[in-house]
């Protein structure tokens, strides 16, 4: 690849990854702790991630389980999953806080999946801007010694890896959607 449009394809592929990332955040009817990524706790004054406080697992297929290193971070911990968008009410028995994720129903899973389609089209989005300004750039560089031939491959190479990585954000929205629709 061109060294100069090279950027544009690290941009792309960090904007497809975002996506994936936000996926993993979105409960498909089983627990998984990724849903936990955004959960900050005040550690001693510092907002600290949920998973740098505790020991997060999976001990049957809708159950997740926080195993705070220190008794006194419970109460905290529950009090941020409650303040949370999560919709799950934590239970606890002083050590140890259990997360049931409820059956998702037809309704709520539909809404899941039409969320998952939005932040895809949000994702194809941030790439044909990534492109457009690919584009600015080849046209300045065009301005400069550099044939339109050149610019003309440059451009289309561009083109190419847009439709890709358009190809991937739809190939990742079919799997979540797919996910979250199984039942």
């Amino acid at each position: 690849m061109d060294e100069r449009i090279k950027i544009y394809d690290e941009k792309m592929t960090k904007t497809h990854k975002n996506l994936l990332d936000e996926f993993a955040t979105i409960r498909a009817g089983r627990a998984n702790p990724n849903v936990l990524n955004k959960i900050r706790v005040d550690y001693y004054g510092t907002p600290t991630p949920l998973q740098q406080v505790g020991n997060i697992t999976v001990p049957e297929p809708r159950v997740l389980q926080i195993q705070p290193w220190e008794a006194s971070m419970v109460k905290v911990i529950e009090k941020a999953i409650l303040t949370s968008d999560l919709g799950i009410h934590p239970s606890n028995d002083g050590r140890i806080i259990r997360l049931v994720f409820p059956e998702l129903t037809e309704e709520r899973r539909k809404d899941l999946v039409k969320e998952v389609k939005k932040k895809g089209e949000a994702g194809k989005v941030a790439i044909r801007n990534i492109r457009r300004d690919a584009n600015e750039y080849l046209k300045k560089l065009g301005k400069t010694d550099v044939s339109e031939d050149e610019i003309k491959d440059l451009e289309d190479a561009v083109q190419k890896m847009t439709d890709r990585y358009i190809r991937e954000i739809d190939k990742s929205v079919e799997e979540k959607s797919k996910e979250i629709l199984t039942v």
